[in-house]
């Protein structure tokens, strides 16, 4: 049997299956399930890195999506506080680069 031990989309089970593959899953507890969130968001964030494509960054986003359901909150919730701390702090649109202070 070939391993894997990692979070697949809900789909992949499917897909394999339709590849005439038989795959062997499990359900995560809330606790681990969130602890291979964390991985997969290492694993998709190393992918960008190698990669760079808009696929890889929209990977990125349905993890950090997961976790913030998984944690109890909501896409509003996510948006919200993206946007109040946008507002305070701004963005990265400038380019600015903190070389320190005096």
């Amino acid at each position: 049997m070939k391993l894997y031990n990692k979070l697949v989309r809900d789909k992949i089970p499917e897909i394999m299956i339709s590849n005439g593959v038989t795959p062997v899953t499990e359900t995560l507890n809330d606790v681990d399930y969130i602890a291979a969130l964390e991985k997969k968001l290492n694993e998709e964030v190393e992918e960008y890195h190698n990669d760079k494509s808009i696929k890889e960054l929209a990977d990125i986003l349905e993890v950090v999506y997961a976790l913030c359901e998984a944690q109890g909150y909501t896409l509003e919730d996510l948006k919200n506080t993206y946007e109040k701390k946008h507002a305070e702090r701004g963005g990265f649109s400038e380019k600015i680069f903190l070389v320190g202070e005096e």
